[in-house]
């Protein structure tokens, strides 16, 4: 229930705050509980991030879990502003931060590039939102970069999975039935046509990539590829005093010589979430057509400014390798899709939205998800970026329309995913002028007799 209801064909309450329009929990919209068990099981892809954080800032556990719950905090932010997109990491942006945190030793190095990178990140939404030209710039950059761009971030994900001394070659059984199920779940046709004829079916497929994961983890421990878990009762107790000690006011804020270093990163991230804002619009705008009782107002602008903020906040208060993103495109397209069954399904747009950000939150906390979660980390993390790795070249190639286009995106992919950002980025832009662009194309010549 909530205090403050929608009339059929309006928008949802809100309090308007300028750019933002603020709707809270229990008042705006109402709890969803499909939501709440949905987020409760993929809290474990959020937790997920604790391994990266440990291996490339050289955080404690404790002090990890301290970041996780920032995290949570900030992903609570675009329902509470009036964003109607579940929010996550700018997951094909993971590789590519990784690749450049491995040029500094774990500890105030790392800590203080990622921060370069996640304030560069910040400034850029920020920029591009309150000046309302989020997304024009993008439009400047030409088909075979883009391209390039998203496939080479997908080359990456599915590089640190599969090489030697990868999660897939630690844990290869639960992690390869995991992939090859999640697969199935997500971009089957044949798994799609049966969704259309089978109840079951349909409800499974509501649950996206969270059925596959459990799988993986039943797995995992009857092949003994991970130990069963000491479940411990009670609540987390994250470490927040300790985690001071690896903040930017404490290790240092970074240097002007690490902010140039990390200006591709930030550059080609902010592509990256870009074709996630615009996948997320597409989604909201084809679920909102199919019901009349709610206005949906889905402003990219809000969006932009709405990550920054949780941008900025990382950056400060917990240094994240996922950043801030956007749209975690499986959990809105669930969520969007539960919607379109109708409301008393799903009241409001905000109300799933809302829920599952909150339950997600909450559920950081439950001592038992926790321990029983903690030793299957590696799988849901590596399941989260074999899917984006597969996305990022099929949504690629895609982008690519002719076949020079296509060679130059093939190189600037390569070239990315093996050295980084920086050289993908002057790949690109130097094959661009070299091959791609057409100098000295002539235009059509009248014909005399078109003059006479």
């Amino acid at each position: 229930m909530q205090i403050h209801k929608r009339k059929d064909g309006q928008e949802q309450p809100f309090i308007p705050a300028g750019p933002f329009k603020i709707r809270m929990p229990f008042i705006h919209y109402r709890f969803e509980a499909a939501e709440c068990i949905q987020a409760i099981t993929l809290s474990v892809v959020t937790i997920s991030m604790i391994p990266l954080l440990q291996q490339y800032l050289g955080l404690p556990y404790e002090v990890a879990v301290a970041f996780i719950i920032v995290c949570g905090i900030g992903n609570m932010i675009p329902a509470l502003l009036g964003t109607p997109l579940v929010p996550g990491w700018i997951t094909p942006a993971v590789p590519l931060v990784v690749l450049f945190l491995g040029d500094y030793d774990p500890g105030p190095e790392a800590i203080q590039a990622l921060v370069a990178v996640q304030l560069l990140v910040f400034l850029i939404f920020a920029l591009l939102g309150l000046t309302r030209l989020g997304g024009k710039i993008v439009n400047v950059v030409p088909n075979s970069l883009k391209s390039g761009i998203v496939m080479g971030a997908g080359i990456a994900a599915l590089l640190g999975e599969v090489e030697a001394g990868g999660r897939l070659m630690q844990s290869p059984i639960s992690i390869t039935i995991g992939a090859l199920l999640t697969a199935y779940l997500m971009f089957s046709i044949s798994f799609k046509n049966l969704r259309d004829t089978s109840s079951i079916v349909r409800f499974i497929s509501n649950y996206g990539m969270v059925p596959a994961i459990l799988v993986a983890i039943a797995v995992g421990f009857l092949s003994s590829e991970y130990s069963v878990p000491e479940v411990e009762w009670g609540f987390v107790s994250p470490a927040f005093g300790e985690m001071w000690n690896y903040l930017p006011f404490v290790v240092g804020f970074p240097s002007f010589n690490t902010f140039l270093l990390a200006v591709p990163t930030a550059v080609i991230a902010y592509i990256i979430a870009y074709g996630d804002i615009i996948v997320g619009d597409t989604l909201v705008s084809k679920m909102d057509s199919l019901r009349s009782d709610e206005v949906i107002d889905n402003d990219p602008n809000r969006v932009h400014l709405v990550t920054a903020i949780r941008n900025l906040l990382h950056a400060l208060f917990a240094p994240y390798v996922g950043l801030a993103g956007p749209v975690w495109t499986a959990a809105t397209a669930t969520v969007l899709e539960r919607y379109t069954f109708g409301k008393k399904a799903m009241e409001s747009v905000f109300s799933g939205a809302g829920t599952f950000m909150l339950a997600n939150f909450i559920a950081l906390f439950f001592l038992p998800l926790m321990t029983f979660f903690q030793p299957v980390l590696p799988i849901a993390l590596s399941l989260t970026l074999l899917v984006t790795g597969f996305l990022c070249i099929q949504v690629g190639m895609e982008q690519a329309k002719t076949s020079t286009e296509k060679g130059v995106a093939g190189v600037v992919a390569v070239v990315l995913a093996v050295h980084g950002a920086a050289y993908g980025l002057i790949a690109g832009v130097i094959l661009y002028f070299l091959v791609q662009k057409p100098y000295g194309q002539r235009l059509p010549q009248a014909k005399s007799s078109d003059i006479n």
